[in-house]
């Protein structure tokens, strides 16, 4: 399977190539999960100049051209990734707020059957789970956690 650079992606969703959106896209690919703050201090390492409203206009115009996809856990700010069209999961710590990817398990998209669709035509289902990540739970009870959990730093 040929994967497509990121020129050629942004030109096959209609959008021009630009270095804002490029260093997005690359500021993506070092943060999976990253917040618009976090993608901004990423990109302004590659761009020291770049405007914040710059940063949230590429983020907006990729997220609608299906080239992101946009989460946004309650009580947390909207987080990014580059992993788009599979309808996974995720799962977000309680303390810390780390998220990670969780791989729908079974059947098809969407993973979820709804009890009804009230007219709908239902086409992913979105699921995020909660609990504490495991460096929480050593800090919280070191007698609790996984065997080698180190703590690590929230992105």
């Amino acid at each position: 399977m040929q994967v497509m650079d990121d020129d050629e992606l942004l030109r096959s969703r209609g959008l021009r190539v630009t270095a804002p959106r490029l260093a997005v896209l690359a500021a993506l690919d070092d943060a999976p999960h990253a917040d618009a703050d976090a993608v901004l201090r990423g990109v302004r390492m590659r761009m020291p100049s770049v405007s914040v409203q710059a940063i949230y206009d590429v983020l907006a115009a990729l997220t609608q051209a299906g080239l992101l996809r946009r989460i946004e856990p309650a009580g947390h700010p909207a987080r990014y990734e580059r992993r788009v069209g599979d309808n996974h999961h995720h799962v977000v710590c309680r303390s810390c707020g780390v998220l990670e990817d969780v791989d729908c398990v079974v059947g098809h998209a969407p993973c979820l059957e709804p009890s009804t669709t009230s007219g709908f035509a239902i086409d992913a289902a979105e699921v995020t789970f909660w609990g504490l990540c495991p460096a929480c739970r050593a800090a919280a009870d070191p007698a609790d956690a996984p065997a080698g959990t180190a703590a690590q730093p929230v992105p």
